[in-house]
């Protein structure tokens, strides 16, 4: 991904939901202007969740999910219609596609108070009105639009209507750290290169720093961490900030000097996503843990683990190593999140970074509900290098 791209989690999930067969891929073809999902007479034809990047104006980036009809039937369609449920808890607005010939069923009524039991936004289209007479004057809720995505009719409507939509959560109200620079402030960004990092690009964390701080007219100095002295004894450049990889945290805090604030890439996406207020205080869990506690390592991206990976091999070697104990490590990747986390002493998420600010809220509801401490890598990390204190000690970093 370029440095111009909108990651997906940047931007507003609008997701398609309805019975099978109602249009949904058909009508997100016709608002894509392109094929995004396949399209049959078959029920059933959409399996999987597809997605599609776009933008919407004036609204902006946007990313279009179709998703299976929610009345699928059988086993398999049974694991559909969870799979259409899970895209409920990240999506910002639904579009409620219904045929109609048939009008609103008990199964849009079902979608519809699952929207407002997340608290979505959503729009009622009622779609193939080219096969219904005077469409225009059918009775339909307040505010539906009809549609016919064969004929795109109804399609401009539909795209201005969401365009417009307010969401019930504003995104990117927490500034990434825009607010933490100040022009022409100097700011260190530690970055190893090793096994662990794509070739020939940056991840997205720290793409998104690097991004923040030109935005905030910041000046950023990358370096990897075996370079880091070097930087700092340049004459006259004192840096204001220095960030690093949760991974070589130990390490840079033993470089870095006291006087000169230091956090890690982690720490401000869990900042950013709203939820490091909670990390902190899932932290200082870990020197409760009993041996033998069940630990969940959840990460918001799916990739090849390969070899010293983070979540499978350094987190629960460092927890060994710094509480004397053992303990039952579970992982999840990707959208998949478990549903019962009652038995779960401790929560350890990534930093979140390619997952919407709805799915993470999700998860941070989820913990709480069932009483599991949630913390993530970067405050995990800093709190077992005895580190934590001096990482959050940043002027306008903790809400508390």
């Amino acid at each position: 991904m370029s440095l111009q791209d909108t990651p997906n989690a940047e931007r507003v999930y609008i997701g398609f939901f309805g019975r099978r067969n109602a249009g949904k891929s058909s009508l997100i073809n016709a608002v894509a202007g392109q094929e995004v999902s396949v399209v049959s007479d078959t029920p059933g034809t959409t399996t999987d969740p597809v997605t599609k990047a776009m933008e919407l104006l004036p609204m902006g980036p946007v990313l279009l999910q179709d998703t299976p009809g929610y009345d699928d039937e059988g086993e398999l369609g049974a694991l559909r219609v969870r799979a259409a449920r899970r895209i409920l808890r990240r999506t910002d607005i639904a579009v409620l596609v219904a045929d109609a010939r048939r009008g609103l069923t008990d199964c849009d009524r079902e979608l519809v108070r699952c929207f407002r039991q997340f608290g979505i936004p959503y729009v009622t289209v009622f779609n193939k009105a080219d096969l219904i007479e005077a469409s225009g004057e059918q009775a339909a809720e307040e505010g539906a639009i009809y549609t016919s995505a064969l004929l795109k009719e109804g399609i401009t409507q539909l795209k201005e209507k969401l365009a417009h939509m307010e969401l019930s959560d504003q995104k990117g109200r927490r500034p990434l750290i825009a607010d933490l620079v100040r022009p022409s402030d100097r700011v260190v960004l530690v970055i190893p290169i090793d096994k662990a990092a794509p070739k020939g690009r940056l991840i997205l964390p720290q793409q998104m720093m690097l991004r923040g701080i030109l935005d905030a007219d910041g000046i950023p100095v990358c370096v990897k961490e075996d370079r880091l002295k070097e930087v700092l004894e340049i004459p006259g450049i004192k840096p204001s900030l220095v960030i690093t990889d949760s991974q070589v945290f130990s390490s840079v805090s033993a470089q870095v000097p006291g006087d000169v604030p230091l956090t890690s890439f982690s720490i401000l996406m869990a900042r950013y996503k709203g939820f490091l207020d909670q990390a902190v205080r899932g932290a200082g869990v870990i020197d409760r843990l009993q041996e033998g506690a069940r630990i969940l390592v959840s990460e918001g991206c799916t990739h090849h683990r390969q070899c010293g990976d983070i979540g499978t091999v350094k987190i629960p070697a460092l927890l060994t190593r710094h509480t004397g104990k053992h303990f039952v490590i579970e992982t999840s990747s990707g959208p998949d999140f478990p549903d019962d986390l009652s038995t779960f002493s401790l929560i350890i998420h990534c930093g979140a970074c390619m997952l919407g600010e709805r799915e993470v809220r999700y998860r941070m509801r989820a913990a709480e509900a069932a009483g599991v401490p949630m913390t993530n890598y970067g405050t995990a990390i800093a709190h077992m290098n005895g580190i934590l204190q001096r990482a959050t000690d940043v002027p306008g970093l903790l809400t508390k």
